[in-house]
């Protein structure tokens, strides 16, 4: 069994992995909030997650992962006024639209994805043992959690009450007992989503959703919570207070997993800096296993710069592994040092490097080396066409597409092919070369081989 390793941000180290339950590992990720597109920058934790959850099936018999969906919250309801459609037309779409990008990016299915508002009950009663334990209060019809009452407050983020309080956009009001109390529960007007609760019709905080969900599907604690490194604080750290003072629980997960932010030009790529490119726009011109490719090329942990160029390169470099294991299927298990790499705190940049040079070795012959690779593409998420199909079907990379290349067809590229070979049998080498040429400035690369001539994709 390999010895998987993680980044534990609660600890701040590098520790070795030991689940509560080794026949049932439990993993929960926050999920988005459906009034929008998912951008690149959301995508980055849906890949990466996915490969955790790849390597932790790769070691254990059952894995258990829940990503949440936040289906009611402000920016909901302020784009559906937006747009003068109803809140349910609004996230019933931004969910199909998510769940349409998650396969496109080649991420296998959760085994559970809740829906905040299926679960307003369990966030209720979780907020009734709140105020009953002491940790909540009711001000104004509004349900507040006291944070002077955790000790272990800030423990996650490692800020100290008066640093999170004025480094943080907190809501200064009469009624809060601390500027840095957060909302559990707050009331709704008749034009706004609302359910009937103790403290009269409201609708729930952001963070008590997942304390509930994950509390619902993975019990008290768990194994492991991750998200973002933007989620860090407020957030998470929310979630634990929470979760620990509703459940008596020393830690709501022994391991918290974050991952770095996307830049664009060194910029954090988010959707109020308006710097951002949206996966579904990304799609009309790129496939999915190249943003997918791109996303892994960085040390999770690291920040991964996007830039123009980004999805070129990771379109040319998946199109060197397909030529590698070209004709082979899965047929064993992975490559024992991709998955020591991946097991070293899911190093990606190592584990594509030695898949890259697999496929050097395939190229020169090596049968076991394309087989390794073939074998380790699942646990990636990558190589999952048909080498054929990818290099003369596949989608031209993002910039390529963008340009004014002229379109042509295979009937067209056969055809010039035919004609280049009677050409060279009437050794007309002039005009062979010409129709090499042509095809190469519309990106057909020419294979010639003893018995036929094949063509690809550059």
């Amino acid at each position: 069994m390999s010895n998987l390793k993680l980044y534990n941000t609660y600890e701040r180290q590098l520790m070795d992995f030991y689940p509560i339950d080794s026949n049932n590992v439990r993993i929960y990720v926050c999920g988005p909030t459906v009034y929008d597109f998912i951008h690149i920058g959301n995508a980055r934790p849906l890949v990466i997650f996915d490969v955790l959850v790849r390597v932790l099936r790769s070691i254990y018999p059952k894995v258990t992962y829940v990503r949440n969906i936040t289906d009611v919250d402000d920016k909901i309801n302020q784009r559906a006024k937006e747009k003068n459609i109803s809140i349910s037309e609004l996230t019933n779409q931004t969910i199909k639209n998510f769940q349409k990008d998650c396969n496109s990016l080649g991420n296998l299915p959760p085994e559970y994805e809740p829906k905040a508002t299926d679960h307003i009950n369990e966030m209720i009663n979780m907020i009734e043992t709140l105020i009953s334990k002491g940790f909540a209060y009711v001000a104004s019809n509004n349900v507040l959690f006291s944070i002077k009452k955790f000790k272990k407050y800030g423990n996650l983020s490692g800020r100290n009450l008066e640093e999170m309080i004025s480094g943080s956009r907190v809501d200064v009001v009469d009624y809060k007992d601390n500027p840095g109390d957060f909302i559990l529960w707050k009331p709704s007007s008749e034009d706004l989503p609302g359910w009937e609760s103790p403290w009269g019709r409201g609708r729930p905080g952001w963070h008590i959703e997942c304390s509930a969900m994950s509390k619902k599907y993975l019990g008290n604690s768990f194994d492991i919570h991750g998200g973002g490194a933007d989620l860090i604080f407020p957030h998470h750290e929310n979630e634990i207070a929470q979760s620990c003072c509703s459940n008596n629980s020393n830690l709501m997960a022994n391991y918290w997993i974050h991952n770095g932010y996307v830049t664009s030009d060194g910029e954090k790529m988010s959707k109020s800096l308006g710097n951002f490119s949206t996966i579904n726009n990304l799609l009309l011109n790129c496939d999915g296993e190249s943003i997918r490719y791109s996303l892994l090329q960085a040390h999770y942990r690291a920040p991964l710069s996007f830039g123009k160029n980004t999805l070129t390169e990771a379109h040319k470099s998946l199109s060197r592994l397909y030529r590698a294991v070209d004709g082979f299927e899965i047929d064993g298990d992975p490559d024992k040092e991709i998955l020591i790499n991946l097991c070293d705190d899911l190093n990606t940049p190592k584990a594509l490097a030695r898949a890259h040079y697999l496929a050097d070795q395939a190229n020169k012959g090596s049968k076991e080396s394309a087989q390794k690779l073939k074998n380790s593409s699942s646990i990636l998420g990558i190589l999952s066409h048909s080498s054929e199909n990818w290099l003369k079907y596949g989608k031209d990379s993002y910039t390529d597409k963008l340009s004014s290349q002229p379109i042509i067809s295979d009937k067209k590229i056969n055809k010039l092919i035919i004609e280049r070979k009677i050409a060279k049998d009437n050794k007309n080498y002039s005009l062979a070369d010409e129709i090499r040429n042509k095809l190469l400035e519309l990106n057909i690369i020419l294979e010639d081989k003893p018995d036929r001539t094949d063509w690809r994709k550059s």
